[in-house]
C-alpha cells in the first residue's frame, strides 16, 4: 500500500481526524486482528458471527496505528464513519486514483465461473512482464476487491481484479472504487441465478464490467458465449474476442489433452502462432487461458511472451482442481470451493480426462439456482452417467435429485465395488457418511472429484480424504 496520513485516510473517508493524530502514518490496511503489522490502519467490520470491535485491544497491541470504526473509544486512534465497509471502498477508491495517475494498468474480470483460475493465470502471466498484484484466493466482493487495490503499492505495474455481483449495479458499484483499462468477461451461466431470475439478468449485471471501461480501454468477451459477445455494444472500448471460433481475434487450435487432462493448444493471436501448454488440469482452462491472453495482449505483452508464461503458470487458489495423489494410489481431485452447473459439467469433464481404473465423483448441492435448482441437479446426474462415472456419491439433502437423475440415465442406486459397466449412485445425508462410504469402497487407482457449493464445505471431505490415505 501507498503510504499515507491518518488525515488523508479520514478525508478519504469521511471522518473527523481525532486530535493529535492526524500525522500518524498509515502503510496498511487489515480487517484480522491476527495479521496486523506495525503501521496498519484496523477496519473493524461486524459480520454475522464476528464483530471487529471486539478485536480492538488485539489490534491495538500488534501494532496497529488507528481503527476504522462505527463507533468512538477503544485503544486506536478511532475514524468512526457509519458504515466500516463503505469506508474502506472510498478508501480503495482513493488509493487507485493515485496509482492510476502514475500509470498503474488495472484489469477487471468477472464471470459466472472461472474468474478466480483466470485471475491467477493472468496475474502471473503479467507477472513476467512487471510488477504484478493478483493475490492468491477469490477477493471478488466489496470488501475482497478493495483489500486487492489496497495491496498495491508505488512499483506495482498491474493490478489484477475480481468482480463478482450478487445483483444488478453491483459490478457497477466496484468499478466506481477502482475503474478497469481492461475488462474481461467470461460466460454467462446459472450461478446465483435465482437471485437474478434469468441468464439475460445475470447477463446485463456482468456487461456493466464493459460499460465502465474508458474509450482508450480493451474489453476481453468470450465470443463462444452469446450473451458474452452481445456485450460488444454496450462498450465504448476496443473489442478483442477469444474462442475457438476461427474468426476470434484470441484463439486456441490444436487442443489436446496430455495424460494428467491438462490442456495443449496453439494460441493463434496478432498474426503469430504459439504452442501452449497449461498447468492447470482441465480442458475448460483453455477459454480461462485464451481471456488471459487477450488481457496480457492489451496490456502490451508480445504473443510469444504471453504463450511462454502460460505455459509457467502454476494452480494457486486452494481447492481449485487440486490434484493429490495419496500413498495407497487413490487421486483426490479437490474442486470444492465452489459449483454451478457449468462448472460441475467442466469437473466431470476433466475427471473423464484423467487415466483411473474408476473415476468416483462426490457432489454436493449447487446453491442459488433458484426455481430451476430441482431439474440442475437431475440433470447434473445425468450428466455424471454421460461422462463415464462409475460411482456416483451424492452428499446431502440438497443432492439427492442427482441420483433420481443417474439412475433414469441408467445407473443401478448402489454403492459397491462391482467392475459392470453400470454407473453405481448412492445418496449419504452429510460429508461423515460420505467419508466412511469411501473409506470402505476406494481402491487403488481410483480418482475422486469432490465439488459443491461452498455452503457445502466439502473441502472438508476432501482433506479427511487425503487424512484417510496419508498412512498407507
Amino acid at each position: 500500500m501507498i503510504a499515507l496520513s491518518l488525515a488523508e485516510v479520514a478525508q478519504a473517508v469521511g471522518a473527523a481526524v481525532p486530535p493529535g493524530a492526524g500525522d500518524l502514518a498509515v502503510t496498511g490496511v487489515t480487517l484480522d486482528s491476527r495479521g496486523v503489522s506495525a503501521g496498519d490502519l484496523f477496519v473493524a467490520v461486524a459480520g454475522e458471527r464476528v464483530d471487529g470491535h471486539d478485536f480492538l485491544d488485539a489490534a491495538a497491541a500488534a501494532g496497529a496505528v488507528a481503527a476504522l470504526t462505527t463507533r468512538p473509544g477503544g485503544p486506536l486512534p478511532a475514524l468512526v464513519v457509519d458504515d466500516t465497509v463503505v469506508a474502506l471502498g472510498r478508501l480503495a477508491a482513493l488509493v487507485h486514483t493515485r496509482l492510476a495517475a502514475g500509470g498503474l494498468l488495472t484489469v477487471g474480470i468477472t464471470g459466472s465461473s472461472g474468474k478466480t483460475s483466470t485471475k491467477d493465470l493472468l496475474g502471473q502471466v503479467l507477472a513476467a512482464a512487471g510488477p504484478t498484484v493478483s493475490p492468491p484466493g477469490s477477493y471478488n466482493n466489496d470488501i475482497g476487491m478493495p483489500l486487492t487495490v489496497l495491496s498495491a503499492g508505488e512499483d506495482t505495474r498491474y493490478l489484477v481484479l475480481e468482480m463478482g455481483a450478487r445483483g444488478i449495479g453491483h459490478i457497477a458499484r466496484l468499478c466506481t472504487l477502482a475503474r478497469p483499462d481492461v475488462g474481461v468477461v467470461l460466460n454467462v451461466g446459472s450461478a446465483h441465478l435465482g437471485e437474478f431470475g434469468s441468464a439475460d439478468a445475470i447477463a446485463v449485471a456482468k456487461g456493466e464490467l464493459v460499460e465502465a471501461l474508458p474509450e482508450a480501454g480493451t474489453a476481453v468477451l468470450n465470443a463462444d458465449d452469446a450473451r458474452v459477445l452481445g456485450m460488444a455494444p454496450r462498450t465504448r472500448a476496443r473489442v478483442v474476442t477469444t474462442g475457438r471460433t476461427a474468426d476470434a481475434d484470441v484463439r486456441a487450435t490444436d487442443v489436446v489433452l496430455d495424460d494428467t487432462a491438462r490442456a495443449r493448444f496453439t494460441l493463434v493471436a496478432g498474426g503469430e502462432r504459439h504452442p501452449v501448454a497449461l498447468q492447470v488440469v482441465g480442458e475448460h482452462q483453455v477459454a480461462n487461458a485464451l481471456s488471459a491472453a487477450a488481457a496480457a495482449l492489451a496490456a502490451g505483452m508480445t504473443p510469444a511472451a504471453v504463450a511462454g508464461a502460460l505455459s509457467q503458470a502454476q494452480p494457486r487458489s486452494r481447492w481449485r482442481m487440486e490434484v493429490t495423489r495419496r500413498a495407497d494410489g487413490v487421486t483426490v481431485v479437490n474442486d470444492a470451493y465452489n459449483a454451478n452447473p457449468e462448472s460441475m459439467r467442466a469437473a466431470l469433464a476433466a475427471l473423464a480426462g484423467l487415466p483411473a481404473g474408476r473415476r468416483v465423483a462426490v457432489l454436493g448441492g449447487m446453491a442459488e439456482l433458484g426455481a430451476d435448482a430441482v431439474a440442475e441437479h437431475e440433470r447434473l446426474g445425468r450428466d455424471a452417467v454421460a461422462a463415464g462415472v462409475d460411482l456416483l456419491v451424492a452428499v446431502g439433502p440438497d443432492a439427492v435429485g442427482m441420483v433420481r437423475g443417474a439412475t433414469a440415465a441408467g445407473a443401478r442406486e448402489a454403492e459397491g465395488s462391482s467392475t459392470d459397466a453400470a454407473t453405481r449412485a448412492v445418496s449419504v445425508p452429510d460429508r461423515a457418511a460420505a467419508l466412511d462410504l469411501l473409506s470402505e469402497v476406494l481402491v487403488p487407482g481410483d480418482v475422486v472429484l469432490v465439488k459443491a457449493s461452498r455452503s457445502n464445505g466439502l473441502e472438508v471431505l476432501a482433506e479427511g480424504l487425503l487424512s484417510a490415505g496419508a498412512g498407507a
